[in-house]
């Protein structure tokens, strides 16, 4: 860079990690990657390492882990943190208890809605009525009306 200064700008950063601009302002305000410096004209200058980082926080978000625990993950790798490790044996163990889960709730929907396309209702109501129903319309209108839903 001209000027004496080192590093990348925004929108190299963004391009080399995969994410747009914004993303990496979020980022910041988040507190999931460092304030860069800037040049006299305001620029953002990021360090090279923030494209590994950006691409770490994009890979724990791929597998599960929200902004929030992302940031908890950081802060226990960054110098001065906490424990060797941060911890992530742990927490991927509670990340994957978490999707097996969801993948449990996903099948008993799947299950659900293969009952229903195979049930070939086209009006619902009408379907209800029906022992074979798998979506008592008729027991929801009545909690409907009652609980003020």
């Amino acid at each position: 860079m001209s000027g004496g200064y080192e590093g990348l700008r925004s929108s190299q950063v963004a391009e080399a990690a995969g994410v747009n601009p914004q993303t990496l302002r979020y980022y910041e305000r988040r507190g999931l990657i460092a304030e860069p410096a800037r040049t006299l004209g305001g620029h953002r200058l990021y360090p090279a390492d923030t494209v590994t980082v950006l691409r770490g926080i994009k890979a724990a978000q791929r597998l599960g882990f929200t902004l929030e625990e992302v940031s908890e993950l950081l802060d226990a790798v960054r110098p001065g943190g906490g424990r060797a490790g941060g911890g992530f044996q742990e927490r991927a163990r509670l990340k994957l208890a978490e999707v097996e889960r969801r993948i449990i709730d996903l099948q008993a929907i799947r299950t659900a809605l293969l009952t229903a396309v195979s049930a070939g209702c086209d009006d619902v109501s009408s379907c209800a009525a029906e022992a074979s129903c798998p979506f008592p319309v008729s027991d929801l209108g009545g909690a409907i009306t009652e609980g003020g839903g």
